[in-house]
This record gives C-alpha cells, sequence and structure tokens, in this order.
C-alpha cells in the first residue's frame, strides 16, 4: 500500500512538472490549445507502459490531428460538418497508421475551434508535446521500481490492425 501511495505521489509529481513547464515554455495565447495535453500527461506519468503512451503513438497521433484540423480549418472554415469530418478523418488516420493516440482525438476540434494555423503545429503542438515527452523521459530515470520510458519507441497503437473487432 505504501508503495502504490509513493507511485501515486511521484506520477503526480511528474505530471504537475510536466504540464507546468509545457504551459509556461509554449506561451499558448489559450490553454484550450494544449488541452489535449492533459490526457497525454495522464498517459506519460500514470499509463507510460501502455502503446498509445509510446513515442510513435504520442506524437505521431498529436501531429497528424492537429494537422488534420488545421487544414480541415483552412480549407473549409469552422462550420459544424468541418469538425464531424476533421474527427471522423483523424479516427481513421490514426488506425490505419496505428499511432492512436486518444487524447489527440481532441486536437481537430482544438485546431478547428481556435482557428490555428500551421504555425500552431510546431509553436504549441510539437514543442508542447516534446517537453512531456522529455519530462516524462527524465522523471522515470529518476524514480525507483518503475519501468524506464519509453518502454519502446515504435511499437504501434494498437498492436494490431484487428482494432478491437469481435471475434467470430
Amino acid at each position: 500500500m505504501k508503495i502504490q501511495f509513493l507511485r501515486l505521489i511521484w506520477a503526480l509529481s511528474g505530471s504537475l512538472v510536466a504540464i507546468s513547464v509545457a504551459l509556461w515554455i509554449t506561451k499558448a495565447a489559450s490553454p484550450l490549445l494544449l488541452a489535449s495535453l492533459g490526457g497525454t500527461t495522464l498517459f506519460l506519468f500514470a499509463l507510460s507502459t501502455a502503446p498509445a503512451a509510446q513515442p510513435r503513438a504520442v506524437f505521431g497521433a498529436h501531429l497528424i490531428s492537429s494537422l488534420i484540423g488545421v487544414i480541415a480549418f483552412q480549407i473549409f472554415g469552422d462550420a459544424y460538418w468541418v469538425n464531424v469530418l476533421a474527427v471522423v478523418v483523424t479516427i481513421g488516420v490514426l488506425l490505419l497508421t496505428r499511432c492512436v493516440h486518444p487524447p489527440a482525438g481532441a486536437n481537430p476540434l482544438i485546431m478547428i475551434q481556435a482557428h490555428a494555423t500551421f504555425v500552431h503545429l510546431g509553436l504549441t503542438v510539437l514543442i508542447g508535446v516534446t517537453i512531456l515527452f522529455i519530462v516524462a523521459v527524465v522523471w522515470s530515470r529518476l524514480g525507483t521500481g518503475g519501468k524506464k520510458y519509453p518502454v519502446s519507441w515504435t511499437q504501434p497503437s494498437p498492436p494490431s490492425l484487428n482494432w478491437g473487432v469481435w471475434a467470430d
């Protein structure tokens, strides 16, 4: 019981450092631009061995989904149907590329509502994700008793192309 409590405190402390630094460094015009990074912080510090927490999924999903949101807004604006289409396209692309990271599913909506430009991909998304990633890597090596993050640099998420399909 004591070990779980200590791991909880360690995970919460790492989360505090990571999201604080990400918000401070990026100086996003609105923290909403980094809202999905809250979920990423949860994955990196509490679910760090999950396929969805590995670098391929974290970086791939955030960049792909944000790019889809920016392109959708730049071409079609911010109409209701654009939001719906961008999320559906994002889900399809993330599944096909096996770069599923659930928090990044919010990025198309965030980018469209923020009227984001391509500059936001680097200045907000990439920098924010990189900061969380670096803190997670360092934090996992400072602690004791847990696995080092990342478990695998290239592990696909989901691990197979079955995507949870019902077995026959």
